[in-house]
């Protein structure tokens, strides 16, 4: 390995998903730079995902270590458990990014509704940590 395929390959990739985020926020003038500037970070993604398919940069795993592990199955709980902190994490922002706003309007509106609006908030986030709760559990199996 070089140092090509160690540091400069992963810094260009890293280079190329955050340009369109950094031109939005250079020019931030309405919801049009921000659409192409999500279409330009799509097409990038996607241009890397197919460069690093095209390109294949060996000499990371060999193959007797893909073909031990494959039939082992820790690679699947590996997947699993990476599944289950995801999805639990994306049920979780779509929760609270729906319950807080919500939230602080109840409470701006009558200020005693508080408790009650904290303890909604409170039930979306869990979601994230019982998804967090059954990775642990799934690696301590492995």
């Amino acid at each position: 390995m070089n140092i090509f395929e160690i540091l400069l390959v992963p810094l260009f990739a890293v280079t190329m998903l955050i340009l369109p985020v950094v031109y939005v926020l250079k020019k931030r003038k309405g919801l049009k730079p921000a659409k192409r500037a999500f279409i330009v970070n799509l097409c990038s993604f996607f241009a890397v995902l197919a460069l690093a398919i095209v390109l294949p940069i060996g000499g990371f795993v060999s193959a007797e270590e893909a073909v031990s592990s494959a039939v082992s199955g820790s690679g699947l709980g590996y997947l699993a458990a990476a599944l289950s902190t995801g999805i639990g994490s994306i049920g979780c922002g779509i929760a609270v990014g729906s319950a807080a706003p919500a939230a602080i309007g109840a409470v701006a509106e009558e200020p005693k509704s508080f408790s009650k609006a904290l303890i909604f908030v409170a039930l979306g986030e869990g979601v994230a940590l019982y998804g967090f709760l059954i990775s642990f559990m799934i690696l301590s199996k492995l």
